[in-house]
């Protein structure tokens, strides 16, 4: 049974992938070599479909594959030609705030908000729901990627 503990390892990688990315590209490092782990360790692309919604994606809105999601982190192969790499921007924290949580045997759902840190201290808020299965050596790997900005308020 996928527990509570195992979803809050898989966002805590998550976000500490997307910082690590930020931060290998703003100091000159390989961060195309990071986003690959990122989205290979990650994702479970190589287990099967994946179906991933980007928040920022909207001329290719949908990445079914490795190549497609590796350019809208690094915007560096071209795959998308959209992409400017979302997570080359500098980001230096993501936090997860989970609205729910759906615990089964082979995998979970979570939804909620999770927010991405600026160099200059300021979060921005984007609403998520990431769907997991468990691969081969018991991790959770992201089936199922869907966020977008929060509807704005207000007539």
């Amino acid at each position: 049974m996928v527990t509570q503990s195992d979803i809050d390892k898989a966002q805590q990688a998550w976000g500490e992938g997307i910082v690590a990315i930020a931060a290998a590209h703003t100091s000159g490092e390989d961060y195309v070599k990071l986003a690959r782990n990122h989205v290979a360790t990650l994702y479970a692309y190589d287990l099967g479909d994946v179906l991933f919604k980007p928040t920022l994606a909207a001329l290719v809105q949908f990445r079914p594959t490795f190549d497609e999601a590796l350019s809208y982190f690094v915007g560096a192969n071209g795959a998308c030609p959209e992409d400017n790499g979302f997570a080359i921007n500098g980001w230096t924290n993501v936090r997860f705030e989970n609205a729910g949580v759906i615990l089964n045997h082979d995998g979970a759902i979570a939804m909620g908000n999770y927010f991405f840190t600026t160099p200059e201290g300021e979060e921005v808020k984007v609403e998520y729901t990431f769907g997991y299965v468990v691969d081969g050596n018991g991790e959770l790997r992201i089936q199922v990627h869907h966020s977008s900005l929060p509807a704005e308020t207000g007539a």
